[in-house]
């Protein structure tokens, strides 16, 4: 039996490993990009399209999208831009990325169980109402960015559970690195020589410190 890291696509295949992965200690975790034990998935029981889903509607009408949306929207276009080394769009971008930024009213309830909540949301809801509706039309550069959103959601909630559950002891004697095009978030002495989600090398990683890059 073969079980596939959700995250960044690790195979630990029983056979060549000679250990059952029910096998593993609980704590075990994913060799490339350490995900925990819970977030691999049978090879058999990958999720397949389903043409069940109810159907959501949109209004006619455009909707008007809050300041923390449109900061997010052009901080990834800014980091798009980066990756194709158009330096003058990556500014122009992060320019009006952080004009919006700025404006962003403060967070009701900033804990980690309601950004855990809202994860859970994204990930059991957005994520596959997103990525059937681009499979319809063969929209492939959604569906890239859909399926980097949800393997970067589920590290980052992976982190939030190990948090509630550790408190900050884990962190200590530790760095923090976050991918600069994914936002993929890796805890370690150094970062990963590739992106697990988005396959860039180490030096597109930033280092966290004391919570501001």
């Amino acid at each position: 039996m073969k079980y596939i890291c959700s995250v960044c696509g690790y195979v630990y295949d029983e056979e060549a490993e000679g250990i059952p992965f029910d096998s593993l200690p609980d704590d075990w975790s994913c060799p490339m990009c350490k995900a925990p034990k819970s977030l691999f998935e049978k090879e058999e029981m990958k999720d397949e399209p389903s043409s069940s889903r109810k159907e959501s509607v949109i209004d006619d009408d455009m909707e008007k999208l809050p300041a923390g949306v449109l900061a997010a929207i052009f901080s990834n276009l800014s980091r798009g831009a980066e990756k194709q080394y158009k330096e003058r769009e990556k500014e122009l971008f992060s320019v009006i990325a952080s004009y919006f930024t700025a404006s962003v009213p403060p967070v009701e309830d900033p804990s980690s169980s309601s950004i855990s909540s809202l994860l859970e949301e994204d990930l059991s809801v957005l994520y596959p109402e997103i990525k059937e509706r681009a499979g319809a039309v063969s929209d492939r550069g959604t569906l890239r960015v859909t399926v980097w959103g949800e393997k970067v959601s589920r590290i980052v909630s992976a982190i939030l559970a190990r948090y509630e559950k550790e408190g900050s002891a884990f962190l200590e004697d530790t760095e923090i690195w976050v991918c600069s095009i994914c936002g993929f978030v890796y805890i370690g002495d150094t970062p990963p020589s590739i992106c697990p989600v988005c396959k860039v090398p180490d030096w597109k990683f930033e280092r966290i410190q004391g919570g501001a890059v």
